[in-house]
């Protein structure tokens, strides 16, 4: 069950990515996987799975820009 919802969660999170940076969704998703938000999320340590989609793509984001 967890993980139904972490992949929707997760899928949900790469459609706003190829939404905000005007990309397909086959390059959000590379660039999703690039990120050390991705890896984070997928670890219960970190907590994010708790936060909100958006605060999440603000993370990747500013990880992105940097």
């Amino acid at each position: 069950m967890r993980d139904n919802v972490l992949w929707r969660k997760q899928s949900h999170i790469i459609m706003l990515l190829a939404e905000t940076l005007h990309i397909d969704a086959e390059r959000a998703l590379d660039l999703y996987y690039s990120t050390q938000t991705a890896h984070r999320l997928s670890d219960a340590r970190y907590g994010l799975q708790l936060m909100s989609d958006q605060y999440i793509l603000d993370d990747i984001l500013e990880e992105i820009r940097r």
